[in-house]
């Protein structure tokens, strides 16, 4: 028996990867302040558990943006907070966006 590469199921899996591949492109990376090792938190505070640690010299996608906890960084004082993967948050104040508001759809 052999595999048809033409078959509905391979070519319906093919374009999902094509559409998945275009989707994680079209996000724009943003970098993180100069000279900071920042805090990646489980949710949109300080008080929330820290899940990692960015080196120097990280960029990071946004794919949502939520109201949070007032942080002051080197990019000013915000309560604006990135989700930059699944369950992973930095505060805006320490990425530059270029931006003092939302650059990204609000996180639902």
């Amino acid at each position: 028996m052999s595999i048809d590469d033409s078959s509905p199921s391979t070519a319906a899996a093919a374009a999902h990867e094509e559409l998945a591949g275009a989707v994680t492109l079209s996000v724009t990376r943003y970098p993180v302040a100069p000279g900071h090792r920042v805090n990646v938190r489980s949710g949109p505070g300080t008080t929330y558990r820290i899940v990692r640690t960015l080196p120097y010299g990280a960029s990071v996608p946004i794919y949502c943006q939520r109201p949070g906890e007032w942080v002051t960084g080197p990019y000013g004082t915000t309560n604006v907070w990135d989700n930059i993967a699944d369950g992973e948050y930095v505060s805006d104040a320490y990425v530059r966006t270029g931006s003092d508001g939302y650059v990204a759809p609000r996180c639902g």
